[in-house]
Formats: C-alpha cells, sequence, structure tokens
C-alpha cells in the first residue's frame, strides 16, 4: 500500500500515468518524486520515465510485473555503509544487475519559513535513516533530533504537509522546489565525498560475451559448506585465479545459523578464462552459487 504524503501524491499519479504509456522507458525507483534515486534514474538514462514506488520490494515488482524496463535501486553509501538488502530482494524478484552507477550525495535542509521570513529554531529534522546517519554530526551540533522516514523527498513532502514550522527535512535541493520548501542551508552532510553506489535491475541478465573488451564486474551469492576454513577454501579459489574480489559481505538466511551467505563482486566476466576457473573451484567448494549478472564497471576500483 503507498503512504507518499499528500504533497507528493499528485506528482506520483502523473508519473505513473507517462510510464504506463511506455513502460519499457520506466524506471522504477523507491522514493518519492526528487529523492536522490529519481535524480540518480534521470541522470543514468535522461530519456527515461522515472517510476516511483514507495519501498524496495515495489520497485522490482515493477519490473517483474512489466511495468517498468528496469529499477535504480541504492545498494551502498561510502558513509553509512548497506542501503538495500539486494541479496534478499533479487533471488525473490528473479532480476538481475545490468549496470552500476556511483552518484555524489548532497543533502539540504529544508523547512517552511516563519510568517516574517526567518527560519527555525528547528527542534527536528525528517529524512531517510541514511541520510540522517550522513548528516549525524550536523544534527547533534544544532541540537535537532533525527526523526526517520521512508525516504528524503518524502520527508520534504512530510514536513509540507505537517505545516510545522519547527521541523525540517533533509533531501536534495530538488524536493524544496517541488514540495514548496525553502532551503535553510546547503551541503549539509557530513563528508564531501559522499557517495551511493546504484545498481540497475532488469528481467533479462547482459551476455557476459557482449561485454568483451570492457572493464567488468561480476556479482554473484554463494553459501560457504558447514566445515572448518570453509570460507577460507572459497576465497582462494579467487585469490590462485589472480582474480579480484572488490565487494564481500556476510548474511544469515533462515534460522538455523548453520551456515552464511556472501554477497560477492569480482572484476571480471565469466568467458574469461581466470574467472571461469575460479567459479568452477567455488562450485566445489561451497554449497550452491547464484549469478546476479555481469555489467560494465562504471568506475575503476582500487
Amino acid at each position: 500500500m503507498d503512504s507518499f504524503p499528500a504533497p507528493a501524491l499528485r506528482l506520483v499519479e502523473q508519473m505513473r500515468a507517462a510510464a504506463a504509456e511506455n513502460p519499457a522507458r520506466a524506471i522504477a525507483f523507491q522514493g518519492a518524486p526528487g529523492a536522490n534515486s529519481h535524480r540518480a534514474a534521470m541522470e543514468y538514462a535522461p530519456e527515461c520515465l522515472p517510476l516511483p514506488c514507495f519501498s524496495f520490494a515495489a520497485a522490482l515488482d515493477a519490473v517483474s510485473e512489466g511495468r517498468a524496463g528496469c529499477a535504480m535501486i541504492p545498494i551502498e553509501n561510502s558513509q553509512a555503509g548497506r542501503v538495500a538488502d539486494i541479496h534478499f530482494l533479487l533471488p525473490e524478484s528473479g532480476l538481475f544487475i545490468v549496470g552500476e552507477y556511483f552518484m555524489p550525495i548532497h543533502h539540504a535542509l529544508m523547512a517552511l519559513p516563519q510568517d516574517d521570513g526567518s527560519f527555525g529554531p528547528f527542534t527536528a529534522a525528517f529524512s531517510h535513516p541514511h541520510a540522517l546517519s550522513q548528516s549525524r554530526r550536523y544534527l547533534m551540533e544544532r541540537d535537532m533530533v533525527p526523526l526517520s522516514h521512508a525516504d528524503t523527498a518524502g520527508s520534504a513532502a512530510h514536513v509540507a504537509e505537517l505545516g510545522d514550522r519547527s521541523v525540517a527535512a533533509i533531501a536534495p535541493a530538488i524536493a524544496a522546489d517541488l514540495y514548496g520548501l525553502s532551503i535553510v542551508d546547503t551541503r549539509v552532510e557530513d563528508a564531501d565525498d559522499n557517495t551511493t553506489r546504484f545498481v540497475v535491475l532488469a528481467k533479462e541478465p547482459l551476455d557476459p560475451a557482449s561485454l568483451a573488451g570492457q572493464d567488468a564486474i561480476t556479482t554473484f551469492v554463494f553459501e560457504v559448506k558447514n566445515v572448518p576454513a570453509a570460507l577460507y577454501k572459497a576465497l582462494g579459489c579467487f585469490a590462485t585465479n589472480g582474480v579480484n574480489m572488490t565487494k564481500l559481505e556476510s548474511y544469515q538466511q533462515g534460522a538455523s545459523f548453520a551456515a552464511t551467505r556472501f554477497y560477492a563482486d569480482i572484476m571480471g566476466a565469466p568467458g574469461e578464462a581466470p574467472v571461469d576457473r575460479a567459479l568452477e573451484e567455488l562450485d566445489f567448494h561451497a554449497k550452491d552459487v547464484a549469478m546476479f549478472g555481469t555489467y560494465r564497471q562504471a568506475r575503476a576500483r582500487g
């Protein structure tokens, strides 16, 4: 069920209607219009039709059900770490990663002005938990209580709907224009190099052969066997074949806690001899391996 604030609903309905006319051009994203994911979609594919969805799962469902050609999902931030639990979402959706996009993230503090045109004092600020984390020091120094909301732009729409001049929102600057707020301060993120990595998800994977001659990333999930040194042996498959692993995250699935699953990114693509050898060896040492896609590397690693 959608729970967008009323000021956002009109824009949401307009965007959904446009996407319904040409679903192949639509890119689904989580959040209200003006969210960072909206901006990422428009930068990644300027001719796309952005399709706002209330949750990550709803954005993936839009692709699975044919209402969008792909989805743009943030998976990690340089300050706040993991964003979407893509390792849980992808297996359930049946989608594949076909691209990645890195975007610098800059937050603005926005609010409704007082009757005399001044702002504040503010007691609290609404935003997505990751934006609040990325602006933690800024808020602490001003004694502003962080209040969680479903997304950044949605928090701006929520503040506009509340009409409370003692609370602010932390959101992309464009959200102030969309929802009738005024920007009180810019660049309120605590780190100048604040960056989020997005992945693009589609129904069909890219053929690794189509990436020949390009730097590629391959993403997969594997579960180690419940034996001593299981992870050591699994990672050795890549070390001995000279394949660079750029990301490794562990997580538990189910309540048994008997074995751990790992989400991994490696440099290279199936069809390349070192990658093929490493994955073949991994099949022997792991309980199972699920491929999530091979796609062009958007940013050099290392």
